[in-house]
């Protein structure tokens, strides 16, 4: 068993797995309170450095083996690493999973990048700085400046306790750090679109530099055979196609995926880069109020999932544990999740993918300030970096930028949106992402923002948080409109498309194992059930109310686990499970009426 935490390679759609080196494991770090690190130089002062922490946990978790919850709005890290020698005449590229929030990195003391957001991936290209086959310092300084509103947190809180929905904060590093040499012609990235209808792969290779007389191969097997090879010139962004002979489609029941392998040659046929992929050839289209899976309507039985852990906060204790939470979902019956108010780590959807796992992709919205156009403008930067850092997945069925971006009572909405001039700049920005996400991925149902306000959406989701069947029956049809409004002046109108049922339930039960140890916590209406056989049928009376309307499309669960003082999961904060098994997949497994197959 490795030493490293986390020692898995973290990229499995873009592997190069002979020439990386993973960086995770004991750092020195320095909190920095005052925000004055970089006035003091402590780039280059790391021997004051007074802490060791355990990259990739977060300096919140007992992880890292420090767990200090209060606000950290500036942090430094520290490391000595050695590129290896035979790395001599390579580009050096260090890869961060993700740095919460704004990240500077320092080689030696010099600056090798800065980058801003706190949960998409980036690569800076450190080849000026490397030394390989001598020990040099990498620094790294995050700056999470959490309650300034123009940074999204999602459920982090932004008091000093954790309260309500929201819970412990997570800063600075979180996810793996690894360095990577490749050639100075190597392939940058190759987008994969898949053509389900006309049986191909449409591939778009990026390279670090285009040359002359260079050839990029894409060879397409499966199950250890190869079925296609095709050679092109390599060019960035000029579409390469690959035909898949006898089409085998992905799905649930069937998570079928090909394997790739991406090849750079020189003007002399020297290979010069070897990367190896995957995809699903799957198709995602919505016709009339019904969302479609490879031209079959599909229902949609998803949990909410946060993505939160005891030990590691958003970082997962092990690449085991994250299969394992997938795993936890499908035994209670459901077909996917909506992940919820967070960026959820590449390694999780290479799970989703292999387990045929169907998935929302969704930005930590909350804590953003709309009214800042400095908030608006960090938000759009970072949501394209999240796509296009996730676009091949087959197992993402939707994007979903924004989460309840006002809440629907009369006084909220009177702040949030005092009059027309500031509502429809709120409209107008929601129709910019919607637009840009389309741009971007046309490939994909987007659902503008879950629940509440609509302005420009794929998918019309609704929040209907009820205590029973009945009153939740009635939220869905009411009497003056076709589906549910959460603000009828506010938001744009309902135009047929899929209505799904995007949050419900919260329906609070503790085992009697874990009521000594539970938190006050707390779950939705005020309910507490007292047991299994309560909780399962509160679920399943809501559970018939939707499947028996021809006219939802889907719905999602709240939640997969409790997560710290929020205690409505159907397993507890701890995975362990709240319902004998059988009972809940009985339940989450039933059909809607339409579906009429065995």
């Amino acid at each position: 068993m490795s030493s490293i935490p986390r020692p898995e390679y973290p990229r499995m759609q873009f592997r190069r797995e002979d020439s990386w080196l993973n960086l995770n494991g004991e750092w020195r770090c320095r909190f920095d309170f005052g925000k004055t690190g970089v006035e003091r130089s402590w780039q280059e002062k790391t021997d004051a450095y007074d802490r060791t922490i355990l990259v990739p946990f977060c300096p919140e978790s007992t992880l890292s083996g420090i767990g200090y919850t209060d606000f950290i709005e500036s942090i430094f890290y520290a490391r000595r690493f050695t590129i290896p020698a035979e790395w001599a005449g390579k580009t050096v590229l260090l890869h961060f999973g993700a740095v919460d929030y704004a990240a500077t990195v320092w080689i030696d003391g010099r600056e090798a990048g800065r980058h801003q957001g706190g949960s998409a991936s980036f690569t800076f290209d450190i080849t000026a700085f490397a030394r390989p086959g001598v020990e040099q310092t990498v620094v790294v300084h995050a700056l999470d400046e959490l309650r300034s509103g123009c940074q999204g947190g999602g459920k982090q809180s932004y008091g000093p306790y954790s309260a309500g929905c929201h819970y412990t904060r997570v800063t600075g590093i979180w996810q793996t750090v690894w360095l990577e040499a490749v050639d100075p012609a190597a392939l940058a990235s190759c987008r994969i679109t898949p053509g389900a209808d006309a049986g191909v792969f449409a591939l778009e290779p990026r390279f670090r530099l285009d040359r002359r007389g260079f050839t990029f191969t894409a060879i397409l097997s499966a199950e250890g055979r190869e079925l296609t090879r095709v050679t092109v010139p390599a060019a960035t962004g000029v579409p390469v196609t690959v035909p898949v002979p006898s089409p085998r489609l992905w799905c649930p029941s069937d998570p079928f995926l090909y394997d790739f392998v991406f090849e750079v040659r020189n003007e002399n046929g020297g290979l010069i880069d070897r990367v190896e992929s995957y995809a699903g050839l799957r198709k995602v289209h919505i016709e009339g109020n019904m969302v479609y899976l490879n031209n079959e309507p599909v229902f949609q039985r998803l949990v909410l999932d946060q993505g939160f852990y005891p030990d590691g906060i958003w970082t997962a204790p092990s690449d085991a544990a994250l299969k394992r939470d997938i795993e936890l979902s499908l035994e209670a019956g459901f077909n996917g999740a909506r992940l919820h108010q967070k960026v959820f780590e590449e390694r999780y959807f290479y799970w989703a993918d292999k387990l045929g796992y169907l998935t929302w992709g969704e930005y930590p919205s909350w804590g953003l300030d709309w009214h800042l156009p400095e908030a608006r403008y960090r938000y759009l930067e970072e949501w394209l970096e999240v796509i296009s850092r996730d676009v091949n997945h087959p197992s993402i069925v939707a994007w979903s930028p924004l989460n309840e971006s006002a809440h629907p009572s009369p006084e909220t909405l009177a702040i949030a949106y005092p009059d027309q001039a500031t509502l429809e700049r709120y409209r107008t920005f929601v129709r910019n992402i919607y637009d840009r996400t389309k741009c971007f991925d046309p490939t994909r149902p987007v659902n503008d923002s879950s629940g509440y306000i609509h302005a420009k959406t794929d998918l019309w989701t609704v929040h209907p948080y009820r205590a029973t069947a009945a009153e939740l029956k009635a939220a869905l049809r009411p009497a003056d409109s076709e589906v549910m409004t959460h603000a009828p002046k506010h938001e744009c109108a309902y135009t047929g498309q899929p209505y799904i049922v995007d949050e419900w339930g919260g329906f609070k039960f503790i085992p009697e194992s874990h009521r000594k140890t539970a938190q006050a916590g707390w779950g939705y209406h005020g309910l507490d059930l007292k047991t299994p056989e309560e909780l399962c049928a509160k679920i399943e009376e809501q559970v018939d109310v939707m499947i028996a309307d021809p006219g939802i499309a889907g719905y999602c669960y709240t939640q997969l686990t409790d997560v710290e003082q929020e205690e409505n999961g159907v397993y507890c904060y701890d995975r362990t499970p709240k319902v004998p098994g059988g009972d809940l997949k009985r339940i989450f497994g039933k059909k809607p009426a339409w579906d009429k197959t065995k």
